[in-house]
């Protein structure tokens, strides 16, 4: 395969690495097991746009990147329908659709699971036909982030207290949102303090990312209690993979998901992959099953049953 690597070099824990020295281990293992391979570094302000002229290039079958969850998600966005497959190297502070793909979170073991890897097509879901792979969210999780945001932190460990901050900031004052809901067909007014909606259902045991990859549906996740005590224990039970067993957390899995928003405040009021978007009156939340092609580990679990391609899929 002819593959392009574009390392962030301000993007999660790159920035805290030897580049020239990772750069030169792509290659070696790349090549060793036949492939061509160009790796190049980019500034974070550039990396949207390389990654997007990189979508468009007719001679490469790849686009690997290296990086922090926003860098994935803008590399999921550019390529979802297209016949390039998108490679993760996690480098992010959560790598949460790196590890639904199974990758190794060590960049090492990572590049090595890559190189000898498959390319297989994998579900995604779209936002008004903006396309996520791991959660679209509205009400708390915007909150935190936005608290988040306003943290100063310069660092991934620096992130990591942010986050924890933010969670405890959020919890000293937050209000529900009220919506109109319809999951498959059937319509309900809700009121609560966060719902969110999954690339496929969240596994259990573990921080919340899908199991499998190419499950076909959306989970839906609404917030069904007020207190701030109630609320704060079911986010550590979704944190820790125990939220089955959270009498306040209904769960849906769907195809389609609309709802109605008539709040007064819209921007940076909802969550697309971890970064904060705008919410609109009217939101219409879909799977896109098998749209994009990603090079995974031989060994991944979901291998057995997968379709080994998008374009494969739709001949």
């Amino acid at each position: 395969m002819k593959i392009l690597a574009l390392l962030n070099q301000d993007g999660g824990t790159l920035k805290t690495l030897d580049l020239d020295r990772l750069a030169a281990l792509i290659r070696d293992e790349f090549q060793v097991h036949g492939h061509e391979i160009t790796v190049e570094r980019c500034k974070g302000s550039a990396i949207v746009e390389s990654i997007r002229r990189a979508s468009e290039r007719p001679d490469i079958d790849v686009l690997m990147v290296g990086g922090g969850d926003g860098t994935v998600s803008a590399a999921a966005v550019a390529l979802t329908g297209k016949p390039i497959a998108l490679a993760i190297l996690p480098a992010g502070t959560m790598n949460l659709f790196a590890r639904t793909l199974q990758i190794p979170l060590d960049l090492t073991e990572a590049i090595a699971a890559l190189a000898s890897g498959q390319v297989l097509a994998v579900d995604v879901g779209t936002v008004n036909g903006e396309p996520f792979v791991h959660q679209f969210a509205v009400g708390l999780h915007a909150r935190m982030v936005r608290m988040r945001e306003s943290l100063t932190y310069g660092s991934r460990i620096g992130k990591i207290i942010a986050s924890t901050r933010a969670v405890f900031l959020a919890f000293r004052r937050f209000s529900s949102v009220d919506l109109v809901i319809e999951i498959d067909g059937v319509q309900q007014r809700i009121s609560s303090p966060a719902v969110a909606i999954s690339n496929n259902l969240y596994g259990e045991g573990h921080v919340p990312y899908a199991d499998d990859p190419r499950g076909g549906v959306l989970g839906v996740y609404i917030c069904r209690v007020k207190a701030p005590s109630a609320v704060m224990k079911l986010t550590f039970d979704i944190l820790r993979g125990s939220w089955r067993q959270n009498p306040y957390l209904e769960v849906h899995a769907a195809h389609r998901v609309a709802f109605e928003y008539r709040g007064r405040h819209h921007t940076k009021r909802a969550i697309r992959d971890g970064e904060l978007t705008r919410l609109e009156p009217s939101t219409i939340v879909e799977i896109k099953p098998l749209a994009l092609n990603v090079l995974v580990p031989a060994e991944a679990s979901y291998h057995a049953t997968a379709v080994p391609s998008a374009e494969t899929a739709a001949a």
